[in-house]
């Protein structure tokens, strides 16, 4: 089965679509880098400010919502390409707004596209790759996103030092680069979302999207260049043809039906637990964090570069690994590092000055927390929610985990400031900590192992669960 997969081909597909993966990341850090000079700029105050920070997210939890269903009706591929456009429009768009509420509208419409992608890009993944290797491509997105944040970094520091040098007798140019660089920051963005755009083009439609419409031939021809062998992509159109005969039924009823509800839940359990275990807390206030703690001297873009590093080379190591060693097994070394890495801050927030621990002890702590953050639930989530649902309703169930996941970030980002002047900085750090317990245990108990079972094998087994 293995020496029959093209895996090159396979790869092909799955680097494409990770690019959405990488818009996603980009436009999400590179806010960071901004904020201060658009804050200035406009005279914002703090509510205005906290608007133009969030309000992509606004905009990421409508694409979310839309996702699935579009991908569903329009097939996977046509929503990549309007994902794309989003983006695209986006960038340029804050690249030459006039004020305040023309840039918020921009970065609405790219928080769109972001909902969107996090929904249709590992989904299509999933569908085109081989149950041996799908953890490994799925995980190709997730890469994406951590590549995308930490150019975000370095482009924001790349332009800032240029800035000052720029030269140019073209007035757009010279606010875009020099001036009002925050314009490049974002604007930067139109390249890789333009290169987004044209490489869909050269992908196929998902053959398992194809055969809910009813259009096998033109899946077979495309299995036929994932699989070579005629008889494996033969087995792979009928076990997908009977999985659609033994559903039988209509969409919202199938998301009703026992045992595929029931991996919904667990989907959007596992979702939303994710963000309460401080993933994006330690994204989003780790540099303010470590100003607090006696590294203000630093650079605090270094120290983000720093994360965004880790996190970056943990995800590779766990994309090489995660279908060899399994999703659980990740989950459950990764979780138990992150509950240990967690207790060490709140110890270090606690007792640091008493028991002489140096602020250099807390960025180790902060390192080894995004080491094993990254190496688990930030590898697996995506894998996870990708392949526990059925063919004819895989977007519109990913689209309710999504949104649970989405929501669990607006959350955590609205909480995070409150929490840490409230419960402290021990406290909150001791709190997510604890929300690693019961994530670890609906892994253990409820979570069926995925790696090397084909995607309608595991709707199998949820069927079955809702029969007992």
């Amino acid at each position: 089965m293995q020496k029959s997969n093209n895996i090159l081909y396979v790869s092909f597909l799955s680097v494409v679509a990770a690019l959405g993966g990488f818009l996603f990341g980009y436009d999400t850090a590179v806010i960071s880098g901004t904020v201060s000079r658009v804050t200035l700029q406009f005279n914002l105050t703090t509510l205005q400010s906290g608007w133009y920070v969030g309000c992509a997210l606004v905009g990421s939890i409508a694409g979310v919502i839309f996702a699935g269903a579009l991908s569903d009706k329009l097939g996977r591929k046509k929503t990549m390409i309007l994902s794309a456009i989003l983006f695209t429009m986006s960038a340029a768009g804050c690249a030459i707004s006039a004020n305040l509420d023309q840039l918020v509208i921009y970065r609405i419409i790219g928080g769109i596209g972001i909902g969107i992608v996090s929904i249709v890009c590992p989904l299509y993944i999933s569908e085109v790759s081989p149950a041996t290797h799908r953890g490994r491509m799925v995980s190709l997105y997730q890469l994406a996103v951590t590549v995308g944040f930490l150019g975000a970094y370095l482009t924001n520091y790349y332009l800032l030092e240029q800035s000052s040098s720029f030269g140019s007798s073209n007035a757009l140019l010279t606010k875009i680069f020099a001036t009002e660089v925050w314009r490049g920051m974002l604007g930067a963005e139109t390249l890789p979302a333009l290169l987004f755009f044209i490489v869909i083009f050269f992908i196929p439609e998902s053959p398992r999207w194809l055969i809910v419409r009813s259009r096998e031939a033109d899946a077979t021809l495309i299995f036929g260049k994932i699989y070579r062998d005629k008889n494996v992509v033969s087995s792979q159109i009928n076990d997908t043809r009977a999985m659609l005969y033994t559903e039988g039924q209509s969409d919202t009823k199938l998301l009703f039906t026992p045992g595929i509800f029931r991996a919904v839940l667990i989907g959007c359990a596992i979702a939303i637990l994710g963000q309460f275990m401080g993933v994006n807390a330690v994204l989003y206030y780790g540099p303010s964090i470590f100003e607090t703690s006696g590294l203000s001297s630093g650079d605090s873009l270094f120290y983000q570069s720093l994360i965004g590093l880790v996190n970056m080379g943990t995800t590779v190591l766990a994309l090489l690994i995660i279908d060899k060693v399994g999703r659980k097994k990740l989950v459950y070394t990764g979780v138990s590092g992150m509950i240990v890495s967690l207790i060490l801050i709140g110890l270090y927030f606690l007792k640091g000055e008493a028991w002489g621990m140096s602020s250099l002890f807390l960025l180790g702590c902060f390192l080894a927390y995004i080491f094993f953050t990254a190496g688990s639930i930030s590898a697996v989530i995506f894998v996870f929610l990708s392949e526990m649902y059925p063919t004819k309703i895989r977007g519109l169930a990913m689209s309710i985990a999504g949104l649970s996941l989405w929501i669990g970030t607006y959350l955590i980002g609205q909480l995070t400031p409150w929490l840490l002047e409230n419960a402290t900085p021990a406290g909150t750090f001791f709190l997510f900590a604890f929300m690693c317990i019961p994530y670890m245990l609906i892994v253990w108990k409820m979570m069926p192992e995925t790696a090397g079972k084909s995607l309608e094998e595991i709707e199998r087994f949820w069927l079955k669960k809702g029969k007992r």
